[in-house]
């Protein structure tokens, strides 16, 4: 089990390096996460859905994600409730408070995911939440030291160097869990080393004096991480790579409850486009060729916020300068004439307008579809997948964005061609798709082949972890 010193120190970008390392090893592998909190999710191929994290390291792993992997995910709604997906199936929301008292209760269902993988594997590589020392949230534990205790799993902890202070974070976290927690631990790697080695050996060896614990890795930074799907919303916040070239921009307005962001991350790898991240107190930019409003956990909630930075104002100019608008999943909601939640799945019942680009109208369910899908748009196939509460219909539904094989006709586009809607998310991942779109918006496609360029950084991710990680010694301390 790999357990952090703190969020975002690279465990999941360490498991996905090493399960395809040890793949290539010829062993069979499955990736385990007991508790995910993350609001980019993918569908299973059992039709459920888990962190995208898992799903990255199943492809690592060469194996289809199962909702086993990631047996409890919480997707934030609010700052203080998420719903709670249990073994890919959506069981309510619950506030945080709440979560703490249902945390008994999901050991089962964890106990159970990881025993069927063990099952199917030689080795499950196990990835901890957050911070191992959490001694606050340790009574009930299901994600870190408490699943590592009951199921006798050896523990390795990543710290991030380039973040500063590891050396305090590692003998920190050390000295301040429990003994019988701290014996779990056997041994730490150091992640995001940048310069020179020797001059942090005597650092490895003040953590390993310090806390008896095994060095097994300092770990380069790996910049070629940004070119695999990120799972967390922190990945938002990075700079931007500059792109002098690019012939297009494209806008999207980063609202607080984001979802599904990895939509964004082939249009990002292609060298003739710019993403823009609009963030909060910022207007959208001018000179966009298309808005993009992305998925959203909480759309009536995002939608409010939208109009509360006047974003409802800049898309209305955007457009009559003839630009484009294209709304996935919660987007394609908020561009729709009304929004209702009659059942409260979102917070308390209401119904509120939309921005009415769309002859189009939502009603939201507690009724979750997810689904791979196929079909076509504007003529061109595509393959993705369907993650959404809510039914949307209207007269807007006459000009459909796509057809999904044995679905029919889905999605909306305006009277002018202007502003689209689809359910469809993954559309820029097919290069066929992301082609057509760029051609349409005025950029020559590059011919880049985006899930290639996912496997070749992951088999550089392994390379990378087999000449930094003593993987031996690693397969060694399983248990």
């Amino acid at each position: 089990m790999f357990q952090g010193t703190g969020s975002d120190v690279g465990k999941s970008l360490i498991v996905a390096g090493l399960a395809r390392a040890f793949t290539l090893r010829g062993l069979s592998v499955r990736p385990f996460k007991p508790q995910n909190m993350s609001n980019n999710a993918a569908v299973t191929s059992d039709g459920g859905e888990i962190g995208r994290a898992q799903a990255l390291q199943a492809r690592a792993a060469r194996v289809a994600p199962s909702v086993h992997m990631n047996p409890v995910l919480l997707k934030p709604q609010s700052d203080i409730g998420s719903q709670v997906v249990v073994q890919g199936r959506a069981q309510g929301t619950a506030k945080a408070a709440d979560y703490q008292k249902l945390k008994p209760g999901l050991m089962a269902a964890v106990l159970e995911s990881y025993g069927i993988l063990r099952g199917e594997a030689d080795l499950v590589l196990v990835e901890g939440a957050g911070s191992a020392s959490e001694i606050n949230l340790r009574a009930n534990d299901i994600a870190n030291m408490g699943f590592a205790r009951v199921a006798n799993m050896p523990v390795i902890l990543i710290g991030d160097i380039d973040r500063g202070g590891v050396i305090a974070s590692l003998v920190g976290t050390r000295t301040v869990l429990p003994v019988d927690d701290a014996a779990m631990i056997v041994g730490f790697l150091v992640n995001r080393f940048r310069g020179d080695p020797a001059l942090f050996a005597d650092g490895m060896s003040a953590i390993a004096s310090r806390t008896g614990w095994e060095a097994l890795g300092l770990i380069p930074f790996f910049p070629e991480a940004r070119r695999l799907p990120a799972e967390d919303a922190l990945a938002l916040d990075a700079a931007a790579l500059p792109k002098p070239g690019a012939r297009i921009r494209i806008a999207v307005p980063l609202l607080p409850r984001i979802a599904n962001f990895d939509d964004l991350d082939p249009l990002e790898a292609e060298p003739g486009v710019e993403v823009v991240r609009v963030r909060p107190g910022t207007p959208l930019p001018a000179d966009a060729a298309l808005v993009l409003l992305p998925g959203s956990k909480s759309t009536i909630a995002d939608l409010a916020d939208f109009r509360r930075e006047g974003w409802d104002i800049d898309l209305l100019a955007h457009i009559r300068r003839g630009g484009r608008v294209l709304g996935l999943c919660g987007g394609y909601q908020m561009l729709g004439r009304t929004l209702a939640d009659p059942e409260g799945v979102e917070g308390p019942p209401s119904t509120v307008p939309g921005l009415g680009l769309l002859a189009v109208d939502t009603v939201l369910s507690g009724e979750k579809r997810l689904v791979a899908v196929t079909g076509t748009a504007g003529g061109v196939p595509f393959s993705g997948y369907e993650m959404h509460m809510g039914v949307t219909e209207g007269p807007g539904r006459a000009r459909p964005f796509c057809a999904i094989d044995g679905a029919g006709e889905e999605g909306a586009i305006s009277p002018d061609g202007r502003v689209m809607g689809t359910y469809a998310h993954g559309l820029f991942a097919d290069d066929r798709q992301r082609a057509h779109w760029l051609t349409t918006l005025g950029a020559p496609p590059s011919g880049l082949d985006y899930d290639a360029g996912v496997e070749s950084t992951l088999d550089a991710l392994a390379a990378h972890l087999e000449r930094h990680v003593d993987l031996d010694r690693l397969l060694k301390l399983a248990r």
